[in-house]
């Protein structure tokens, strides 16, 4: 009798010593993807903390597009280019609208004019994106069809 009590008890502390085993397997993953989603946090704020700084930059960016059009100046091309790409390596893009299907996530309408139905006719105001997320939406005339 006193080895069926062993054998019962060697049993608890086996199934014991696997439930623990799980617990702690849960553990260190809980921790890996907790330092996984700190570091990704980490990373976004990174690049979205300059998010403000760059929509300032955005609106002399405008400006400088503006005098060159106007100025039709070779220096000014060569320096707004070089603006553009500084802003491309910050992972900055032009929201594309031009004649695309009015998107209102990308895309604020100013006003509804002649053209295709709900497709953008005229860019009043270019719209940008930093890493996938609107720093300024573009702000476009749409088609009202018909």
């Amino acid at each position: 009798m006193a080895t069926k009590k062993k054998d019962k008890r060697v049993v608890q502390l086996e199934e014991r010593l696997v439930d623990l085993e799980d617990k702690w397997k849960r553990a260190v993953a809980d921790y890996q993807n907790l330092e996984r989603r700190i570091d990704e946090g980490k990373t976004d704020f990174v690049k979205f903390a300059n998010a403000s700084l760059i929509d300032k930059l955005l609106a002399v960016l405008d400006d400088l597009e503006r005098a060159e059009q106007h100025l039709k100046d070779k220096g000014l091309t060569i320096a707004v280019s070089q603006f553009r790409n500084v802003l491309e390596t910050e992972a900055v893009e032009e929201i594309k609208a031009l004649k695309e299907k009015f998107d209102p996530q990308l895309m604020d309408c100013l006003e509804i004019t002649k053209g295709p139905k709900n497709i953008v006719v005229e860019v009043c105001q270019k719209g940008y994106q930093l890493a996938g997320k609107v720093l300024r939406p573009a702000k476009v005339k749409v088609g009202k069809g018909g």
